[in-house]
């Protein structure tokens, strides 16, 4: 599933790759939000990016749908 994040008065947002199933994201930056604290989240990759809490404008959650191989129908 794809996750971007856009930081306050950063220009630039944070994108990745994640297995984490979109409600498991959304239950974390909740949590985040609410305690303050900061973000945890794992890409596909193992790769660990952490965000402040306070830092947040925005998270969007992509759909998780499986990636298509070949040149599909046509």
């Amino acid at each position: 599933m794809e996750i971007k994040i856009g930081i306050q008065n950063i220009t630039r947002e944070i994108v990745l790759e994640s297995e984490q199933s979109a409600d498991d994201v959304a239950a974390l930056v909740s949590e985040s939000l609410a305690k303050g604290t900061e973000l945890r989240l794992k890409d596909e990759k193992g790769r660990l990016v952490i965000i402040p809490g306070n830092a947040l404008a925005y998270v969007e959650l992509g759909g998780e749908k499986a990636r298509s191989v070949g040149f599909g129908a046509l």
